[in-house]
C-alpha cells in the first residue's frame, strides 16, 4: 500500500480500522454452538494477531474460495454465495468466519443445514456433524444486504467503495468482511474463483484471469479465477464502466496484462495513466531481474477516479490506484508487492515492513536504475535531513509498532526500506541479490515474518564478521529507538 502520489515523504493517512475489529459476545456465541458430539471443540474466534487478536479463525485451514455476486450499483445491493472448501486442524464442534454487517440466509456443511450465529464481526457456525481433525469439508454461506464501507478510526476507507454507477471492494487489513465471509487473516491464503453479476453496460473485475463473460436478462456475469494462493486483504471487485485492454504481454513467461481505466476521467488525465500502465512490461522485466520470477499468472492495473479510493493497494494481480496516484513510482511500489506481500506474506499485521519497506526500497532502486538518485544518496538524504522533513522516521523501529494504529506509518515504510539498503551495503550487491532471489523463491506463496527473514539473511550472508554486522543492523535499525548513532 502507499500513500504518496511522488517520492517526498508524506504522513498519509493509516489503515488500522481498531472500531470495527472490536467484537463483542463472542464467549455467548460460542457456548451455544458447543457441540454434544464426543470429542469435538469450537474453533478459537481469532488467531491472535499481535494487534488485531479477534481477526481471522482458529481450527481449519482454508484451501479455495467459490464466491458468487450480484450487485446493483442503483441499489447498492449485493447477493452473495461463498462456497468455502477447509481442512479441519482439530477436531471441531463448531467454527467462525469473519462477516460485517449483510444478512445471513442459511449456511450449510458438507450439503447439510447447519446452525449458525452472528456476535459482532463473528460468524458462528455449527455443523449438523462433529467435524474430525485432517477433514476436508465445504461450508456454503448465502448472505445479502448492503455492503458496508468501514470509515477506520484515522478516517481511511475500506470494504465496499461506492461510486457513481461503480464499487470498489479493499481489504487491508480487515475491509474484506465486508463483502464475503472468511478467515480474514493473512496467514490463511486460499486459491479463487469469483464470480460476478452486474447490469448490462457495466463490467466487473476480479484478480487473477477472466474465464467467464456471459450476458442474459439484462445482466452480464464475469468470472475470474486466481489459482495462486492469496490472502483475503488481497481479494477486490471493481465494478463500472472501465476502459480495458490485454494486449501486452511481460515477464520472461509472457504472462497477460489486464488494465482498466475509468473512462469518465479528463482527456489529457486519462493519456496520462495510459501512458504510466504502458510502462506495466517494464517494469515487471526489471522486477523478475532484481527479486525473482513473477509469482503469478497475470499483472496489470486498475484505475478509478468514481469510488473515493484515497489510496494506492496491492491487490493481488491488479492493484488498485486512485487517478491521482497512478504514476511510475507508486506503480513501481505496487507491482513491487506482487513479490513482497502479495506471494511472500506476513504471518502478522506487525510484519508490515516486510511488505512496505521492500516496496520503499523497490522504488529507490527504480529511481537508482533509470538513472536517478542511487539508493545510498537516497538514504544519506534522508538520514541527514538538514530540514527535519523526515523527523517522523525515527518515531519507533519498523520491526516494532508501537499499536495497531501505526502498522503504516512513516518508520514502515521509509526506515524498513533504509533496513534492505543497510543490508545490500554489509553484504554486497552480489550477495544481496541472491538473498532477495532466493527469499522470494523460498516462501513464494507462504506466509513469513520477521525472525524469519533475519534468519534466511544472515544464513546466507557469507562468514562469521557479516553476520556480526548484520546483527548490529538488527539492533540499531530494525528494532532500536531512535535514529541510529551512526549511517
Amino acid at each position: 500500500m502507499i500513500y504518496r502520489a511522488t517520492a517526498p515523504l508524506t504522513k498519509g493517512p493509516r489503515r488500522t480500522p481498531l472500531a470495527l475489529l472490536c467484537a463483542t459476545a463472542l464467549a455467548t456465541a460460542l457456548t451455544a454452538c458447543t457441540s454434544s458430539g464426543v470429542g469435538g471443540t469450537p474453533g478459537a474466534a481469532g488467531v491472535r494477531d499481535p494487534y488485531f487478536p479477534k481477526l481471522g479463525n482458529g481450527g481449519y485451514d482454508v484451501a479455495h474460495y467459490g464466491l458468487k455476486i450480484g450487485y446493483d450499483p442503483e441499489s447498492r445491493h449485493l447477493t452473495g454465495t461463498a462456497d468455502i472448501t477447509a481442512r479441519a486442524t482439530k477436531t471441531l464442534s463448531a467454527f467462525n468466519l469473519d462477516l460485517k454487517g449483510l444478512d445471513v440466509e442459511s449456511v450449510t456443511v458438507e450439503g447439510k443445514e447447519a446452525r449458525f450465529q452472528r456476535a459482532g464481526s463473528e460468524l458462528t457456525v455449527r455443523p449438523r456433524d462433529d467435524l474430525d481433525r485432517g477433514e476436508t469439508f465445504r461450508a456454503t454461506v448465502r448472505y445479502s444486504g448492503t455492503p458496508q464501507t468501514i470509515t477506520d478510526v484515522d478516517g481511511a476507507k475500506e470494504g465496499w467503495l461506492t461510486g457513481e454507477e461503480s464499487a470498489l471492494a479493499t481489504g487491508q487489513p480487515a475491509g474484506s468482511m465486508a463483502w464475503f465471509p472468511g478467515n480474514h487473516h493473512p496467514v490463511d491464503k486460499a486459491s479463487y474463483d469469483i464470480e460476478v453479476t452486474v447490469p448490462k453496460g457495466l463490467k466487473a473485475i476480479s484478480n487473477g484471469e477472466l474465464t467467464k463473460e456471459t450476458t442474459a436478462n439484462g445482466r452480464t456475469t464475469f468470472g475470474w479465477h486466481n489459482a495462486e494462493p492469496m490472502a483475503s486483504y488481497l481479494a477486490t471487485v471493481a465494478v463500472g464502466k472501465y476502459a480495458t485492454k490485454t494486449s501486452m504481454t511481460a515477464g520472461k513467461n509472457g504472462i497477460p496484462v489486464f488494465t482498466a481505466i475509468d473512462p469518465t476521467l479528463p482527456r489529457d488525465k486519462r493519456e496520462k495513466v495510459e501512458k504510466v500502465l504502458a510502462e506495466i512490461p517494464d517494469i515487471v522485466d526489471w522486477a523478475e531481474y532484481n527479486f525473482g520470477d513473477y509469482p503469478f499468472s497475470s499483472t496489470g492495473a486498475v484505475v478509478d477516479g468514481r469510488a473515493g479510493l484515497g489510496y494506492a493497494l496491492e491487490t493481488q494481480t491488479k492493484p488498485l490506484f486512485p487517478a491521482s496516484d497512478a504514476d511510475t513510482t507508486t506503480l513501481v511500489h505496487e507491482l513491487a508487492h506482487q513479490w513482497f506481500g502479495d506471494s511472500v506474506t506476513p504471518k502478522s499485521w506487525q510484519d508490515m515492513w516486510l511488505n512496505e519497506g521492500f516496496a520503499t526500497f523497490a522504488e529507490w532502486l527504480y529511481e537508482e536504475d533509470n538513472d536517478g538518485d542511487t539508493v545510498e544518496e537516497t538514504v544519506d538524504a534522508i538520514y541527514e535531513d538538514e530540514d527535519d522533513e523526515y523527523d517522523s522516521v525515527w518515531d519507533f523501529p519498523p520491526a516494532k509498532q508501537p499499536d495497531a494504529a501505526s502498522i503504516s506509518d512513516d518508520p514502515v515504510y521509509y526506515r524498513g526500506g533504509m533496513v534492505i539498503q543497510k543490508i545490500r551495503e554489509t553484504v554486497g550487491d552480489e550477495t544481496f541479490y541472491e538473498i532477495l532471489k532466493g527469499w522470494t523463491k523460498k516462501y513464494r506463496h507462504a506466509n513469513a515474518d520477521t525472525e524469519d527473514f533475519t534468519t534466511y539473511v544472515e544464513k546466507h550472508a557469507g562468514d562469521d564478521e557479516t553476520r556480526e554486522e548484520l546483527k548490529r543492523v538488527w539492533s540499531d535499525w530494525l528494532y532500536g529507538d531512535g535514529k541510529p548513532d551512526e549511517r
